[in-house]
């Protein structure tokens, strides 16, 4: 999708984007994606009110085959994969020891292959992990990034743009409510927490439902037909930035951009999508379950509004946020969005009021409390 008309590259714009291939993925051929297609404003305008189609073809693809895969993710993540269904989706996080976020990924099982896409990046981290914990087990995760694209049709009418390609009948999201502290053992569902549907494509590959639309896992060979089928049936295309601005004004998460090596699900709102509360044990499930039992996690994702008077430059990931000069937080993801202006998401210290007069640079921000 590069090569349509006004697109420009995200690292043509900035050279340490998260937003490029891997160097492995890179050399395999994955290309550029695209940060706009001209009109950034309008790419988004067109993904709240209607349909778009994003290429997101950067992010790292990993494909875990083996009749033991399901049952060996199950003891390794912090999701409840046991009671995954072929042609179900998830989300799963794999936790440090102390219980922090190291990887999250998206996860599709498909009756044959488990597979999981994960943030550009981070490919390499979750295959080596996932390989240092094969021992004996019946698996054999793979990279195949090289060889399979993720796009997305994003906005509300994403399900209908979807029948271009021949799917239809896609159910919303499926969320179990996260339970209060200390609940009863046995109250949770033994299946995955939020569970997505999917059904296949004709061309190979996948259609999964999701929050902002829908994902396509698609052959690298067949990108172009879907993108022409796509376009010729009016879907337009749109950037990442305006994909960005709108996942930041859902409030969803980045893993390894609205988090940092300190982070625990429970302070980014992961618990919901990605953590099953009685599976049993895994990697850093003491930390969650303690966290949750007391209720009170030291930290919390929140939507800044940025004043944008000093700069119109959104400010970096990692850029702290200062209250009476003192750092009690730092920023995600920042961005111009088309109707609420600067916003990004940020993690703060618990106890910041809502009303606090929050600084991040030069900039002041105050969190949004809805």
């Amino acid at each position: 999708m590069i090569d349509i008309a006004g697109a420009v590259a995200a690292e043509a714009i900035d050279e340490e984007t998260r937003d490029q291939p891997e160097p492995a993925h890179r050399a395999a051929g994955v290309g550029p994606v695209a940060a706009h297609y001209g009109d950034p404003m309008r790419e988004q305008r067109t993904l709240a009110t209607g349909v778009g189609l994003v290429d997101r073809s950067h992010r790292g693809v990993v494909a875990v085959p083996g009749e033991e895969r399901i049952s060996w993710l199950h003891t390794l993540t912090s999701q409840h994969l046991a009671g995954l269904s072929p042609w179900q989706g998830t989300e799963l996080l794999v936790l440090s020891p102390h219980g922090h976020v190291e990887q999250h990924a998206m996860v599709t099982e498909d009756g044959e292959t488990t597979w999981l896409d994960t943030e550009p990046g981070m490919t390499t981290g979750l295959l080596s992990y996932l390989e240092k914990m094969r021992f004996f087990s019946k698996v054999e995760p793979r990279d195949v990034t090289a060889d399979h694209a993720l796009l997305s049709l994003v906005g509300p009418e994403a399900t209908g743009a979807l029948d271009t390609l021949g799917v239809t009948g896609l159910a919303a999201p499926d969320l179990v409510a996260v339970p209060g502290p200390k609940f009863r053992s046995g109250e949770l569902p033994p299946r995955p927490g939020l569970v997505y549907d999917v059904k296949p494509l004709p061309v190979g590959g996948w259609a999964r439902r999701v929050a902002l639309g829908v994902d396509l896992l698609l052959p690298r060979e067949a990108m172009t037909q879907v993108v022409d089928e796509l376009r010729g049936a009016g879907v337009p295309v749109a950037g990442l930035w305006a994909y960005e601005a709108i996942r930041v004004a859902a409030r969803r998460p980045r893993v390894g951009v609205d988090t940092d090596h300190r982070t625990i699900p429970a302070e980014v709102d992961l618990i919901a999508p990605a953590v099953h509360l009685d599976k049993g044990c895994y990697r850093g499930q003491e930390t969650v379950a303690r966290v949750h039992n007391m209720g009170k996690p030291p930290r919390r994702l929140v939507l800044l509004h940025l004043d944008g008077v000093t700069t119109d430059q959104p400010p970096v990931a990692g850029t702290p946020v200062t209250l009476d000069g003192r750092a009690v937080g730092f920023v995600g993801t920042a961005v111009h969005h088309h109707e609420l202006g600067q916003i990004a998401l940020a993690v703060v210290k618990r106890n910041v009021a809502d009303d606090a007069r929050l600084m991040v640079g030069e900039t002041a921000a105050a969190i949004d409390p809805a």
